[in-house]
């Protein structure tokens, strides 16, 4: 008799198992993701709830752990997977069925696509967003796309490097930053994605908070509102993203550029922050914004200290969890120095090894300052899991 330990990370090492001896694709795909472990934290419970889900436990041979109001709950997500059905949870289960169901149909189904303006991307391969800020403070980069014109080049640079998505920035969000005006801030962006788009360059994202400067931004061409504020900073931008036909990327964050750091409190920052993700998502998704034009970033170095940035990126899997594609804006954060010690323009060797762990963890969307490099990475580490 031979025993050999699978890799069990990820399904792929059960589903090449199981293909390597005759089964067919999808078959194996969902077996592999059937026998994959799986837990989860149920929150919000009674007394009899948890009792049920004990007795429940130890006659499916799931592990459980309780306390007031909670419950760790371990096992197969095939052995899971009756609490998920009304006809085969236990009565007193039964309230469990949708959230479970939720979780367990995302990682059987991840999102293979995002549909933006007039397009779709395909989320097979990832998809890196090359940055463009054509701000003078921002903290890596103020200041050094002087023009418009050199903001141009520098997509058409990135986009040659294997950018899929160019994300045009007119203020600067970083910690303590000082609000720009929207004028200002329309005044230095459309002028560059007008030009992108008339070079054929893009699809192109507006990074901005603001409905006068999305709505300016879509008028020029973008395809994409990108809202570091989750559509919380103004309450016009929902509707100016819906009637364009806009892809969104709806961002974590707590308080303002001015106050985030002060916001920076989590008792377990992962369920927390996807928790305030899904209401999110949920309150855009109320504003007429179709599911499919919705990707969901969990805000790296916003309103997170490294502790909780290190934490987050362990646990994207919680945030990945929630059914939306998740983006991640890892390049040059300040967590990234905090592990290397290499100062904030030589953390792009960092930023890439961050986004190869993103990748494993479920992230399909990558916004990068350095895109030939992180595209290097990236090719590594998907080919783990889609050969080229």
């Amino acid at each position: 008799m031979k025993v050999t330990a699978l890799a069990a990370h990820t399904p792929e090492a059960v589903r090449a198992a199981l293909a390597a001896r005759g089964w067919e694709t999808q078959p194996a795909w969902f077996a592999a993701t059937g026998i994959e472990p799986l837990v989860v934290l149920i929150e919000e419970t009674t007394e009899d709830e948890r009792e049920a889900l004990v007795h429940w436990a130890a006659k499916s041979g799931a592990d459980v752990l309780t306390g007031e109001g909670w419950a760790l709950l371990a096992g197969a997500a095939s052995r899971l997977a009756p609490l998920a059905r009304y006809d085969r949870a236990p009565a007193e289960l039964r309230r469990l069925a949708p959230a479970l169901g939720r979780v367990l149909a995302a990682r059987a189904e991840p999102p293979r696509s995002w549909t933006i303006r007039d397009a779709e991307l395909s989320l097979e391969k990832p998809v890196i967003i090359g940055i463009i800020n054509v701000t003078p403070d921002s903290f890596s980069d103020g200041g050094q796309l002087a023009s418009a014109e050199a903001a141009i080049e520098h997509g058409a640079r990135l986009t040659a490097d294997g950018a899929r998505l160019l994300d045009v920035g007119g203020e600067s969000t970083r910690p303590g930053a000082t609000p720009v005006p929207a004028k200002e801030e329309i005044a230095r962006i459309v002028p560059v994605i007008r030009g992108l788009v008339a070079r054929g360059l893009g699809p192109v994202s507006v990074d901005t908070r603001k409905a006068e400067v999305a709505r300016a931004a879509l008028d020029a061409g973008a395809a994409v509102v990108n809202d570091i504020s989750g559509l919380r900073f103004d309450a016009g931008l929902a509707a100016v993203a819906r009637d364009a036909g806009a892809g969104v990327i709806l961002m974590h964050v707590r308080g303002t550029p001015a106050t985030m750091d002060d916001l920076a409190k989590y008792a377990h920052v992962g369920p927390e922050v996807a928790a305030e993700l899904a209401a999110t998502a949920a309150m855009a998704e109320g504003e007429g914004i179709p599911r499919e034009r919705i990707v969901i970033d969990p805000g790296f170095g916003f309103a997170k200290t490294a502790t909780h940035n290190f934490r987050l990126l362990d646990e994207l899997a919680t945030v990945v969890a929630l059914g939306y594609p998740v983006a991640v804006g890892l390049s040059r954060k300040r967590f990234l120095g905090a592990a290397t010690g290499r100062p904030v323009e030589d953390r792009d060797r960092a930023t890439a090894v961050a986004c190869a762990l993103a990748w494993e963890r479920g992230a399909r969307l990558f916004r990068v300052h350095d895109v030939a490099l992180t595209r290097e990475a990236l090719a590594l580490a998907s080919a783990t899991t889609n050969p080229p």
